[in-house]
């Protein structure tokens, strides 16, 4: 349908002009879910678990959230590469990070106005609207309308999801990689 891929060509135009290396549109039915990426997760690994409402075990069940994001069609599916002086440099891999969820946020704030029926927001790591998370003074969600899951929470396989969206894990010595989605259906009318 025309209309269809006009949607999906905003979409990309959108994420590319607001600062992601590459984006395409894929089919939800396409990416690889698996519990297992919540088990890293319970690892703790980033020192979010249990610490931020929109990481486990706070987000959700993990079979729930992979069939939630199961009912969407269509997934915007977009990375930024960072640029890092060395391997060691991590004030350039969280600055890439911050760069990243900024643009996070960007999308789904301009997305609005595409007329989709319905989206779900996913990021790179933990939500990062709120400098400190409310969960660890106890408090509700200050942003629940804004706040933004990973992809790895939902349990996408984000090495899978680079390869069936034609980009690259990976990409070379001294970068930093990180992806985003929006999976989304199309309004009918």
């Amino acid at each position: 349908m025309p209309a269809e891929q006009e949607l999906i060509q905003q979409l990309t135009d959108l994420a590319l002009s607001l600062g992601a290396d590459k984006a395409q549109v894929i089919r939800v039915a396409d990416i690889s879910f698996s519990e297992e990426f919540r088990r890293l997760c319970e690892m703790n690994s980033c020192g979010l678990y249990g610490q931020c409402w929109m990481c486990p075990p706070d987000v959700g069940e993990i079979n729930e959230l992979m069939a939630e994001a199961q009912t969407f069609s269509r997934a915007l599916v977009y990375q930024t590469i960072g640029r890092l002086e060395d391997s060691f440099d991590i004030e350039g891999m969280l600055a890439a990070g911050e760069r990243h969820n900024a643009l996070v946020e960007e999308i789904r704030r301009q997305s609005a106005a595409i007329r989709l029926a319905e989206t779900l927001h996913l990021g790179s790591g933990g939500c990062s609207i709120c400098p400190r998370c409310a969960k660890r003074d106890q408090q509700p969600c200050r942003f629940p309308e804004r706040a933004v899951a990973s992809l790895e929470a939902y349990g996408v396989n984000v090495y899978d999801l680079a390869n069936i969206s034609g980009m690259k894990y990976i990409n070379g010595e001294n970068t930093v990689t990180y992806f985003g989605a929006v999976l989304f259906n199309f309004r009918s009318e």
